[in-house]
């Protein structure tokens, strides 16, 4: 699987343009490549492999029920590309804040979230791959208060520029199979008002505004499955602009897995964007 893999991400990443590089943080999607592989591409092209040297990847509990944050308890992680070690000493740190539960091995093998980032982080880091180390966080349904804590508690992080944050999440899933069924007859065809939805989503994000994101949230139950990791990335994000550090969010892409024109058709949505520290 190795080498067809490689090839792959490598198709992918030869067709985007590196605009926002070097991300200090990005949003992508963590489905099956062959839905989602090329819309990840945008994201993973603005990272700086040169400058990159520990990687934050912040992905959703989709099996478990959590409401912290939880740590892997293995030191490796592989992929068909070449194995990544997770930083133990930046797992110590975050153990001592006592905001952290450890992941059974179970849960760890379970959850897709993080999983789908890895051989792509390990494709975009390939030319340092000894130099680098991940820090795998897997973020539980965290309260609005939560979010501001983890993301106070990650900014310092944020604030080094050989860090880098890669934040798992999905955008909408719509229809029966996901109970969601939101329809602004407005905008069109059912796919165009998920579209529509969705992108004012994202706007908001674009504008780092924790707040607005959870009153978005609120009123419209977009089932972006990684609100909560977006959330904390945002509240870190806030705590940076506090003291003075300025940045801009852009969405390099948009994608849906197909597009749902009646009741019975089902789609995920998918969004890839980058951080910039000016």
């Amino acid at each position: 699987a190795g080498p067809q893999l490689n090839a792959q991400l490598e198709g992918w990443l030869s067709q985007v343009q590196s605009t926002k590089r070097p991300a200090r943080a990005i949003i992508a999607p963590h489905a099956g490549y062959t839905y989602c592989g090329s819309c990840a591409a945008h994201a993973y092209k603005q990272v700086d492999p040169n400058i990159t040297r520990k990687i934050f990847i912040l992905g959703p509990s989709h099996h478990v029920p959590l409401s912290r944050c939880a740590l892997s308890s293995v030191d490796i992680y592989r992929t068909p590309l070449y194995d990544l070690r997770i930083d133990q000493k930046i797992y110590g740190e975050l153990w001592k804040t006592g905001m952290f539960e450890r992941m059974s091995l179970q849960t760890d093998e379970d959850e897709h979230s993080i999983e789908m980032h890895l051989p792509y982080t390990a494709k975009a880091m390939e030319s340092h791959k000894d130099e680098f180390t991940i820090i795998p966080v897997l973020v539980g349904a965290l309260s609005e208060s939560k979010e501001q804590e983890f993301g106070k508690l990650f900014s310092k992080y944020l604030a080094d520029p050989s860090n880098l944050f890669v934040v798992s999440s999905d955008f909408c899933h719509w229809g029966q199979r996901f109970r969601y069924s939101y329809y602004d007859e407005s905008q069109g065809e059912i796919y165009r008002s998920i579209e529509h939805l969705d992108k004012m989503g994202m706007n908001i994000i674009e504008q780092l505004d924790p707040v607005s994101f959870s009153n978005y949230l609120k009123k419209y139950h977009n089932t972006i499955c990684g609100r909560h990791p977006i959330g904390v990335l945002l509240n870190a994000i806030n705590e940076l602009q506090k003291n003075g550090m300025n940045m801009s969010f852009s969405f390099l892409n948009y994608a849906q897995s197909s597009q749902c024109r009646n009741w019975q058709d089902s789609s995920v949505s998918y969004a890839a964007g980058a951080l910039m520290v000016h």
